[in-house]
């Protein structure tokens, strides 16, 4: 990001974690460290492989008919899971949360922790709810993980009364790098022609191969995800391009030089993180561009600190304005 503001590059140290998480994360660096390495994938994927959530756990008590499903993937390439949430007593069909999990795009599934948080929004507002499972770098490299995502969203959309679903109202959903994919499937699908999103939630998003704002330098060795984990997942996804003049929008969405004509957004990140700054420019281009977007920076938040640390302060005020925002959409679409 860059401004043209006198100063605005130099960087000061960086923001104080809120105290409650920063006792939690103390805690977490026992067992995690600030920076992952290309040999960790394994360990990586791994540790995720263990959280990851049963088909019972994602019923919400009986509120949900849970199912898999293999889907066609993009042209050549193999089929797409996608896990699929429809609800038990729904009287007319419904909208529907298509949600993309994080990782930074070398890790997680369409099972893992925050896919369960998103089904629990899901399930309070009477939505479906749709995971989907995309392929992971550096094995699959760019296009592979945003074209999954893309051929996930044209079948459910395409599948939509068959599933209960309506296809007016639908909301794209992803944190961290799922957050950075769901930008992106929004911009493909606002280029190709379709589906129509009724909105995009962008959760603490990987937006940015260039990886060198303000906010990534100062965290660099410091919370969750650092400046050299971020080069990890850019360098898994996109090579020895990563911070080239050729990456595509697709890829990093930071590199749209277009942010007119997206769905209304709801953005949120950590005043305390990488991401902070792509985040904050994310939304004031889509602004620029006059559209519609929510942005919340929360003070003192590590990457993906509601999640690691549910049940602090911080956590639980990040978490109370998403239901609402997605009442407030879904009440005027379709």
């Amino acid at each position: 990001m860059t401004s043209t503001v006198p100063g605005a590059d130099q960087v000061g140290p960086p923001p104080p974690f809120d105290p409650e998480l920063a006792a939690a994360l103390a805690e977490l660096r026992q067992r995690m460290p600030a920076s992952f390495t290309a040999d960790m994938i394994p360990v990586l994927r791994a540790g995720s492989r263990e959280q990851r959530l049963e088909l019972a756990d994602l019923r919400m008590d009986g509120r949900f008919e849970v199912e898999e499903r293999a889907v066609p993937g993009p042209a050549g390439a193999p089929d797409v899971t996608l896990l699929i949430c429809r609800p038990v007593a729904a009287a007319a069909p419904g909208g529907v949360l298509y949600f993309i999990h994080g990782g930074g795009m070398i890790m997680g599934d369409h099972r893992g922790r925050n896919t369960g948080e998103a089904a629990t929004w899901a399930a309070e507002l009477g939505l479906g709810m749709v995971s989907v499972d995309y392929r992971l770098a550096p094995e699959n490299p760019y296009p592979a993980p945003v074209e999954d995502c893309y051929a996930g969203l044209l079948w459910t959309v395409g599948h939509a009364a068959e599933l209960g679903f309506d296809p007016g109202r639908v909301v794209i959903a992803g944190v961290s790098a799922g957050g950075g994919l769901a930008a992106a499937t929004a911009l493909l699908a606002r280029d190709r022609g379709g589906p129509a999103l009724a909105g995009q939630m962008l959760l603490c998003p990987m937006l940015d191969d260039r990886n060198d704002s303000v906010s990534a330098r100062q965290m660099a060795g410091l919370g969750i995800w650092d400046q050299g984990s971020n080069a990890l997942g850019w360098t898994a996804l996109l090579g020895d391009a990563r911070g080239g003049p050729g990456v595509s929008p697709y890829a990093a969405p930071a590199r749209a030089g277009d942010l007119s004509g997206l769905p209304p957004a709801y953005l949120d990140v950590g005043s305390a993180e990488t991401f902070r700054d792509e985040t904050i420019d994310y939304a004031t281009r889509i602004w620029r561009a006059g559209g519609q977007a929510e942005l919340h920076v929360w003070p003192g938040g590590f990457h993906g600190f509601d999640g690691f640390a549910p049940q602090t302060s911080l956590s639980q005020t990040a978490k109370t304005p998403r239901v609402p925002w997605l009442r407030r959409l879904l009440a005027t679409a379709g």
